[in-house]
């Protein structure tokens, strides 16, 4: 029989002895607790009694959470800029609609003068063509 079958028959496996071995076995490992970054957040707390593993393994997880949750924030944070550049680009929108606006309304205003100008000029035109005419006339008769 293998040895490993033999182990399983003689003895149940003790796994905070198990990790007591492992741990000991590796002293950069005891030595250097693993890198966590800061104190965990505030809305969890270990509970009394959890091995050592399962807080490891449930800390590990909140800060993987935490740091999703984070990066969310922050893709809020930049949606927040960016609704801020649609509202700067809203206003200035609205002054380009306002120039455009004043701008057609002095177009509309030139060319008011300039029909009214041109429409003088042809009753004014007309009047002076009347006028050659009716000497023109005279002259053909004789009366001037």
């Amino acid at each position: 029989m293998a040895t490993i079958e033999r182990l399983h028959r003689t003895a149940p496996l003790d796994l905070a002895k198990l990790e007591e071995d492992v741990v000991g076995s590796l002293p950069e490992i005891r030595a250097a607790p693993p890198a966590l970054s800061g104190p965990m957040p505030a809305y969890v707390e270990h509970e009394e009694g959890v091995p050592r593993v399962g807080a490891l393994t449930a800390e590990a997880v909140v800060r993987d959470y935490e740091a999703a949750a984070r990066e969310i924030e922050a893709m809020g944070a930049e949606l927040i800029n960016a609704a801020k550049k649609c509202e700067a680009m809203t206003a200035e929108v609205h002054n380009a609609i306002a120039f455009m606006r004043d701008t057609a309304a002095s177009y509309r205003e030139e060319a008011k003068k300039i029909f009214k100008r041109i429409e003088e000029c042809a009753i004014f035109t007309e009047h002076v063509r009347k006028t050659c005419e009716t000497v023109k006339l005279k002259m053909i008769e004789g009366k001037v």
